[in-house]
């Protein structure tokens, strides 16, 4: 199989994104089955199909498996195992996402790096990932996430990071995890298996982790931390704050393109591991300060009347106190905030839904809710609707003028239509 992936080094599993001599691998799911698509893929040009279909007639482009992730899952790590570079794993609650496309920032400043496009970062994300690195990359990124225990652990095998990095822990798919306890210690795997961790002071839980169950060697080599955060060598200092950051680091003024006090660890984690890697600290700066944000993560957008942080990638309990913080923070004459559901938080949904409600509430922030868990708890304090086109239809009649907004929630309320539909943004 590692024969033909070099041979042909383009792995596909979309017919809808098939590359021709490509290998295309039949995954299936709760709502599709790739094995349907053995011909197409064919007929499109991919070089080999691997299926778990035995039904179908002998060829020497169609190869049979037992299980197609399993063995797209291996093919990965193989691919790994032959990669002389340094691959370094990213996982966490909020963050990950903007941290690692920080840290590739930075590393390219310096390295042809490598590293997880979008949100790839699962079962199936990380081995297309690995997959995806050349012959003449020279340094790796890779995301991992997580919404069930022990997760991190089974991509840790098939990655095998040697340099690692927690953003943070906090609540988030607990209907999976079931409790802040099991996230941490699904987590935490990445700690468990890098020789290199990357720590930041500032977290009682990370520092806490780092140390617990201490090893002293990984593979017969040494483990060491590198600390970032208040009292190290790689610290920084917020200037401004409006709405995006202007800090202090290395001793320059570092003009960034993120918005919220809670990327201030991000962008630090990126610099440990580019000052790790001898990326110069001028080289840095630049890098942070040319990163632009993208996805619906903490993006600016200016209407001809408002200024939106448009935040809606995704959202749970930690993430959406940490906005809401920042948000009362910004200096702005008028401000209202659009919050939607926080989804995957089980039982504890709705007394999660109502801290949130009760936070805004005690601050005087006007706020919009949106989405079930929201409105089951709503009280004439405030506004609250069932989803998007009923608040669209609100604001149309109940337009905002020269306001700072934030927008934030779980990308399942998908408030992302209220780009198109909602005057915020187009008066």
């Amino acid at each position: 199989m590692y024969e033909k992936f070099v041979q042909f080094p383009f792995v596909c599993t979309d017919t809808r994104k098939i590359l021709p001599n490509s290998l295309f691998f039949c995954l299936k799911g709760d709502n599709f089955d790739g094995n349907l698509f053995v011909n197409e893929a064919l007929e499109k040009g991919a070089q080999y199909v691997i299926t778990e279909n035995k039904q179908l007639p002998k060829s020497d482009r169609i190869i049979v498996v037992d299980d197609v992730l399993k063995t797209l899952q291996q093919l990965a790590n193989f691919h790994r195992k032959q990669l002389e570079i340094p691959i370094i794993g990213i996982t966490g609650t909020n963050g990950k996402t903007t941290t690692k496309e920080l840290i590739a920032a930075v590393l390219s400043k310096k390295y042809k790096t490598a590293c997880t496009q979008g949100n790839l970062n699962n079962h199936i994300g990380v081995p297309l990932t690995l997959l995806s690195i050349k012959k003449d990359d020279e340094i790796a990124v890779i995301e991992m996430g997580a919404n069930h225990p022990g997760e991190i652990a089974e991509l840790c095998l098939i990655a095998q990071p040697e340099y690692g990095l927690i953003t943070n822990i906090g609540k988030a798919h607990l209907e999976g995890f079931g409790t802040i306890e099991n996230i941490i210690e699904t987590k935490t795997a990445l700690y468990r298996v890098a020789q290199v961790l990357f720590v930041n002071k500032e977290d009682e839980v990370l520092m806490r982790c780092a140390v617990s169950g201490e090893r002293c060697e990984v593979n017969g080599l040494p483990v060491s931390k590198i600390y970032y955060g208040k009292n190290t060598d790689i610290t920084a200092s917020i200037l401004e704050m409006n709405p995006c950051l202007v800090i202090d680091m290395f001793g320059q003024r570092t003009q960034t393109q993120l918005t919220g006090n809670y990327n201030l660890p991000n962008i630090l984690g990126a610099a440990a591991i580019g000052r790790f890697f001898n990326v110069s600290e001028n080289d840095i700066c630049d890098a942070i300060a040319e990163y632009q944000p993208r996805n619906n993560r903490s993006q600016i957008i200016k209407s001809k009347t408002n200024t939106i942080i448009a935040d809606y990638y995704n959202a749970n309990p930690t993430s959406m106190k940490a906005a809401l913080d920042n948000f009362l923070q910004i200096d702005a004459p008028h401000k209202s905030a659009i919050l939607g559901d926080m989804l995957e938080l089980g039982e504890n949904s709705l007394h999660e839904h109502q801290i949130i409600i009760d936070f805004c509430q005690t601050q005087h922030l006007e706020t919009i809710f949106v989405g079930t868990n929201f409105f089951a708890l709503k009280n004439d304090r405030s506004q609250f609707f069932l989803n998007v086109h009923s608040c669209n239809e609100y604001l149309k009649e109940h337009q905002f003028d020269n306001r700072f907004i934030l927008i934030k929630g779980s990308r399942g309320v998908h408030l992302e239509e209220m780009l198109t539909i909602t005057s915020i943004y187009h008066r």
